[in-house]
């Protein structure tokens, strides 16, 4: 039996999106019974605290747990929960400074870790594939139905009643401009509806060209925590078009909330849905489009989607996860 967990919080001090929120739920219910090491410092400050001061706080005998992509070099009893590899896959999406560190950086501290958790088999299997490591957990994301639930008030931002909703980083991955492309050619036949665009920049990542302006599109910013469920709750349709996920946790969020999800088979998206909502294939030009219209035009599909999606978000408590990673903690 381990005598001690440490976790390493240098994620607390960033703006919360699907990789924080991972964090932050399994701290909640494992937290009690580990040693939490965090800082209030960022971008490279925040890389030295974690590489050079970290390390110093975490006894031989101890387990670290890094749940956020990242870990200390130094610590090789170490379990790091890696929720993809877009920075080596599509240095691309990123800014150039980010994307040189993680392909020198990351390769190295996958080789040292104990254990690797990862949100879906997708990930999983690519890091097999590229690493060459068998010590890989899934530990899928999950979400809170006492927060995330159809009877929850909707949020109204000063939008229109009908909506169609996007929650997510403002990042080259998430394909925006094939969506707004999507509505540009939809809009018209649904007249009483918008497109609502919720999220901002991310630090890390290449800047997203915006085409030109589309009617009834309403960029809406970043969204704070518990502004989320009534946000969801208000749509008619929830839309993810990414070009690769390693999880997708806002289709999770949208299923749990009664709103019907239409995303891509990009990455582990299909893995997270099932049958429970519509998958459009990224190699077909019109496959968002057509996705759109048809459930816009089907209220009979756009009921069997909720109910589904309700069916499914239960399949994916925090719990489960937690559950997971401690008793891996304690075999490390």
């Amino acid at each position: 039996m381990t005598s001690e967990i440490v976790v390493n919080g240098r994620f607390l001090s960033r703006r919360v999106s699907g990789v924080e929120r991972h964090g932050r739920e399994i701290l909640s219910l494992i937290g009690d019974r580990c040693r939490l090491e965090r800082t209030r410092v960022n971008g490279w400050r925040g890389h030295l605290w974690e590489q050079l001061d970290l390390p110093r706080k975490v006894q031989p005998a101890s387990v670290l747990w890094s749940p956020a992509n990242s870990g200390p070099l130094l610590v090789s009893n170490q379990a790091l929960t890696l929720h993809d590899l877009s920075p080596l896959e599509h240095p691309e999406w990123f800014r150039k400074s980010f994307a040189a560190w993680y392909r020198l950086f990351l390769p190295i501290l996958v080789k040292r870790v104990r254990v690797i958790f990862t949100p879906s088999e997708y990930v999983r299997n690519k890091i097999c594939r590229r690493f060459g490591v068998k010590n890989i957990v899934v530990t899928p994301n999950g979400v809170d139905r006492s927060v995330f639930h159809p009877a929850v008030k909707q949020e109204r931002y000063g939008i229109p009643e009908k909506y169609i909703l996007f929650v997510g980083t403002l990042e080259p991955r998430k394909n925006l401009t094939g969506l707004l492309e999507a509505w540009e050619r939809v809009k018209d036949d649904f007249k009483d509806t918008w497109l609502i665009i919720a999220g901002t920049h991310g630090s890390v990542f290449a800047p997203v060209s915006r085409m030109n302006q589309v009617e009834r599109v309403h960029f809406i910013g970043f969204v704070e925590e518990e502004c989320l469920p009534g946000l969801y709750v208000g749509a008619t349709l929830f839309v993810l078009p990414s070009f690769d996920e390693g999880f997708g946790l806002p289709i999770l969020e949208a299923m749990a909330c009664g709103t019907p999800v239409v995303t891509s088979d990009g990455g582990a998206l299909p893995e997270v849905l099932g049958e429970s909502g519509v998958i459009f294939k990224l190699s077909e030009t019109d496959g968002l489009t057509n996705a759109i219209r048809n459930c816009l035009s089907d209220q009979y599909l756009l009921l069997s989607m909720k109910e589904k999606g309700l069916a499914r978000a239960e399949l994916f408590p925090w719990q489960r996860p937690a559950r997971i990673i401690w008793n891996a903690l304690h075999e490390s």
